[in-house]
């Protein structure tokens, strides 16, 4: 048997020349502070309860345990639009299906670092992706840098948006989950809810392996033939058939639309021209992913190749801490915007060590 190499995760490459600063996130739970919204209000009658959740230092699925356990019903009965990151200070909606029952007392399931804020009913379960938007409001202490290439940085973001990288995070401890998922090509049997985090690995691999080459080639916000674009707060895509075509430019320029890459999976492959040479290029030096993500029923999808930071401020609280605010779309993440403006230097959180 052929030994199979180890894929590991490298350094993407910026888009706006590198970092011009350095500091530190996350040195307490307050200095990275999020809030989901929905698309959506929450009709008042159903058989859902939407619960406003406060948590700090826990993971969603942990949450999502607890409150299982507390109404007594199946964990998988519990839904929620998107995991949030355990290092912080969040706020999030849950469901919970509860027909024709009671509902508990829900102060059984608050703790120290799980608060329930609001309660109401829907008629439907919340699923994975239903998202408006997440609000962030960072602290970066220890900053150190050039003020005025910084709010240089900052407003050529807010302007011309970032590269829509799937986020450190995405990948695990040292980037282990895209190997661990290698191993499903051996037959070891995972729980589902693993196998599919580490299959996500994957694609994402894959997905920020064509946008590290794009961004190498300076065009991952430019139209290039064959390029499939998302409309900017929608889903909704098309192909491009005519780069030449002055409305997609200024459409494009003004970041009403975007070009997108591929998220690995079972469709139909529309690649071409250009920008299809380059995703056929980035995923056939991969084809033991490729060959994997094909075993699987994960359905092919695409992704916008930049993200746009919206109602972006920023303020300076001391000469060493810099305060950032904005709201990104679902599935973006603000990392992914913080390291095309400092370098992230590990610190501590109660105790133990984070990147």
């Amino acid at each position: 048997m052929q030994e199979r190499r180890d894929i590991s995760i490298p350094e993407w490459p910026y888009a706006w020349g590198g970092p011009v600063g350095t500091g530190i996130i996350k040195a307490s739970a307050d200095d990275f502070i999020v809030k989901e919204t929905l698309p959506f209000i929450p009709e008042g009658s159903g058989e859902h309860v939407f619960l406003w959740v406060e948590k700090v230092g826990e993971n969603t699925e942990y949450a999502a345990r607890v409150l299982a356990r507390c109404a007594g019903i199946r964990q998988r009965d519990v839904g929620f639009a998107g995991l949030k990151d355990r290092h912080a200070r969040t706020r999030q909606w849950f469901s919970l299906w509860l027909p024709g029952m009671e509902e508990p007392d829900w102060s059984q399931a608050e703790t120290a670092t799980i608060k329930i804020l609001k309660t109401v009913r829907h008629a439907r379960k919340l699923k994975r992706g239903v998202i408006a938007a997440n609000h962030f409001r960072i602290r970066i202490r220890n900053w150190r840098g050039d003020r005025v290439e910084t709010l240089r940085r900052l407003e050529q973001i807010g302007k011309n948006g970032f590269p829509n990288y799937f986020a450190e995070q995405r990948f695990g401890r040292n980037g282990q989950n895209v190997n661990k998922a290698l191993a499903l090509a051996d037959g070891k049997r995972l729980k589902r809810e693993q196998r599919s985090l580490y299959l996500s690995a994957i694609r994402s691999y894959l997905f920020n392996s064509i946008l590290a080459e794009r961004v190498r080639q300076d065009n991952w916000n430019r139209l290039l033939e064959g390029d499939c674009c998302q409309l900017r707060h929608s889903q909704s895509q098309f192909w491009v058939d005519d780069i030449d075509d002055l409305g997609l430019r200024k459409r494009m320029q003004d970041g009403d639309i975007n070009p997108t890459g591929i998220l690995w999976g079972k469709g139909e492959h529309k690649e071409h021209g250009r920008a299809g040479v380059i995703e056929k290029e980035i995923t056939g030096q991969f084809p033991e992913l490729t060959e994997l993500l094909s075993q699987f029923d994960l359905k092919l999808d695409r992704r916008a190749f930049r993200a746009f930071p919206g109602q972006l401020q920023w303020r300076y609280s001391s000469p060493d801490e810099l305060e950032v605010e904005f709201s990104l779309s679902a599935g973006s993440y603000a990392t992914a915007l913080l390291r095309e403006m400092i370098v992230i230097e590990q610190t501590l959180l109660n105790g133990k060590a984070i990147s």
